[in-house]
């Protein structure tokens, strides 16, 4: 989609919705000292889709930060829960009730420690993979959600994981973050428009390459 179609997307969260309406979820914990942690990239893409709508995340429901956006005849509804990551589900499982959706309309962006920074991974369906945030909305909404796994390496040495996650992106990774983050809008309109297969096989893999 072009600037000008995401520029005059229309907005109203109570407008008549002809077609499909999508809750898109990224995880982070709350909190300006979080912000800018490798385990709020969820949080980060959520911002970017945001921009890219010219909309904002302003307005308070069911325990998340939410806004919403036409995406040609879909609603778009963005959330970011402000449970802290262990349990996003608390939000994203009213939201869903709320939206009365079904789990294929509800696209969950977070952090994964078992890819590479810079790689993104798109999947339909899952396990949580031993990610909290993922097991708290599992527990809510079952695993049969899109889901899109945004690589941030483990750490090296001996440093924690838990240290690692909530370590800041560093500037050398800037570059590669944005790319990142406009991936992904690109694949969530891809999810959105033409369905997740497409999606993983159009998004999935470095950007990078």
């Amino acid at each position: 989609m072009n600037f000008l179609d995401r520029f005059f997307s229309r907005n109203e969260d109570n407008a008549p919705v002809k077609g499909e309406t999508f809750l898109v979820v990224g995880l982070g914990n709350p909190g300006r000292e979080y912000a800018g942690n490798r385990h709020n990239i969820g949080f980060m893409a959520i911002d970017r889709l945001a921009a890219a709508y010219q909309t904002q995340t302003g307005q308070f429901k069911n325990k998340s930060m939410t806004g919403n956006f036409r995406m040609g005849d879909h609603r778009i509804v963005l959330a970011k829960p402000q449970t802290y990551m262990n349990d996003s589900g608390a939000s994203v499982g009213p939201l869903a009730k709320f939206y009365k959706l079904d789990p294929a309309n509800i696209i969950v962006i977070y952090d994964e420690l078992d890819l590479e920074f810079g790689v993104i991974r798109i999947r339909a369906k899952g396990s949580a993979g031993g990610h909290n945030g993922m097991k708290s909305i599992i527990k809510h909404v079952g695993p049969d959600f899109p889901r899109i796994r945004l690589g941030i390496s483990r750490p090296k040495g001996k440093m924690p994981v838990k240290a690692y996650v909530l370590q800041d992106f560093g500037k050398n990774d800037r570059d590669t973050l944005d790319l990142i983050l406009d991936r992904t809008v690109s694949a969530v309109e891809t999810i959105v428009k033409d369905g997740v297969n497409l999606s993983m096989s159009r998004h999935n893999g470095a950007v990078n390459e």
